[in-house]
């Protein structure tokens, strides 16, 4: 597929002129049940902005690519599960091919008396352990690393010796990444939510991937579902499909002491 044979799908935004808290108040005003922080229910929104058009009316409008499969594959759309999933905001999935889960577990830094199996009262904190799930999905470990990023720093010793991995990086506060390294080369590094925003030995290395997902690689446009874009194009490059059963515990992973995030 080449970049002339699609017209991205580009999806219209309104950017309304608002006071920090000015949709909390008028929902708590009106009788709506609203927390101090978070993401506001759709509904309060949408009522908000029924009330009062004229801000609608006023807005700055722009536009965003939606990236969705062109080809058949994993597509976005397959990892609509991951927003209201377990996962929180700063996680690390790193698909890894040739090395079992235990391999895996030590070169991202677990030591063996770190190894164990992990259950839903484990989770990461920031004074520590870190804990990273692994499971065996026909060819490639995946291991999926709560709040934090030592599998990114691991890439190249992971896909040593012949070997390949891919990571889905997503960090709410900082900048989505989806890596590629094979052999212990950094191959590209793809900023999911700005594609052109790439680099690594061979940076156009997944373009094709990209196109097929509805993205051109050779334009500026901003991504606005990223963390599935990310996800369909790791699940591209490896052939393996995530879904929530992936998240299920007990499993084996470790809890690996000490703060990392």
């Amino acid at each position: 597929m080449s970049d002339a044979d699609f017209a991205p799908l580009r999806v219209t935004y309104r950017s309304p002129e608002l006071g920090h808290t000015q949709i909390r108040d008028w929902a708590r005003a009106n009788g709506y049940l609203v927390s101090g922080r978070g993401r506001m229910a759709p509904e309060i929104t949408e009522a908000f902005f029924a009330a009062h058009p004229e801000i609608l009316e006023e807005a700055r409008t722009f536009e965003m690519v939606r990236a969705t499969a062109r080809t058949p594959g994993a597509s976005p759309e397959d990892y609509a599960w991951e927003r209201s999933s377990s996962l929180q905001d700063i996680y690390t999935i790193v698909f890894v091919r040739g090395l079992d889960e235990h391999e895996v577990l030590r070169r991202i830094g677990a030591a063996d008396e770190d190894i164990r199996l992990i259950t839903d009262e484990d989770y990461s904190q920031p004074e520590g352990p870190e804990i990273i799930t692994v499971r065996r999905i026909e060819d490639w470990t995946i291991a999926i690393e709560d709040c934090g990023w030592r599998a990114r720093e691991a890439l190249p010793d992971l896909s040593r010796d012949g070997g390949e991995a891919v990571i889905a990086l997503r960090h709410e506060y900082a900048q989505h990444q989806v890596t590629y390294a094979v052999d212990g080369q950094l191959i590209t590094d793809i900023n999911p939510g700005f594609p052109i925003d790439r680099h690594g030995a061979d940076p156009d290395r997944l373009n094709h991937h990209l196109r097929e997902l509805g993205i051109d690689p050779a334009a500026s446009d901003s991504i606005d579902n990223p963390i599935p874009a990310a996800l369909a194009l790791a699940s591209r490059i490896t052939g393996v499909m995530l879904t929530p059963q992936h998240l299920r515990r007990p499993i084996l992973g470790a809890a690996i002491p000490g703060a990392y995030f």
